[in-house]
C-alpha cells in the first residue's frame, strides 16, 4: 500500500519522489531515473534554458603554443646523459608526462641542448 502522496517540488524536479528530472530533449516525455514516472513537458513549468558556447579562437591558441612550447626554453628542467640522435650532443634537458592511462608507464619528452631537436620515449 502506497501512503506517500505527490509532494510540492520546483519545475524540474519529480513531484512524485523529489528527484532532478533529466533536460528536456526531443522526446515528448520526461522520464524520472529514480522513480521511473512519466511526465509531459509542463513539468519544467515556464523555465528558460540558456546555454553560451565559448570556442578559442585560432589566435589563442597560437598564443598558447607559443608560450608553452617556446624553444628558447627548451633547455630548462633536470638535464641527462643522453645522446642526441640528431647532432650527437652528449646531454639533453627532460621532462616526465602521464599522457596515457593511469595504468600505463609515463611519457618522456628529450631536448638537445645544442641543437634543440626533441624527442620522446615511451616508458
Amino acid at each position: 500500500m502506497d501512503l506517500r502522496n505527490d509532494i510540492e517540488t520546483y519545475p524540474g524536479f519529480c513531484s512524485k519522489c523529489g528527484s532532478i528530472l533529466p533536460s528536456l530533449s526531443m522526446e515528448e516525455f520526461i522520464k524520472c531515473y529514480s522513480c521511473k514516472t512519466v511526465f509531459g513537458p509542463e513539468i519544467y513549468g515556464n523555465s528558460v534554458a540558456e546555454y553560451n558556447i565559448i570556442l578559442n579562437s585560432v589566435e589563442d591558441i597560437d598564443n598558447v603554443v607559443k608560450t608553452e612550447y617556446n624553444k628558447n626554453d627548451a633547455d630548462d628542467g633536470p638535464i641527462a646523459e643522453r645522446r642526441c640522435s640528431k647532432c650527437g650532443h652528449n646531454q639533453m634537458s627532460y621532462a616526465a608526462v602521464q599522457l596515457r592511462s593511469a595504468d600505463e608507464g609515463q611519457t618522456v619528452f628529450y631536448t638537445c641542448l645544442k641543437c634543440k631537436f626533441t624527442e620522446s620515449e615511451n616508458s
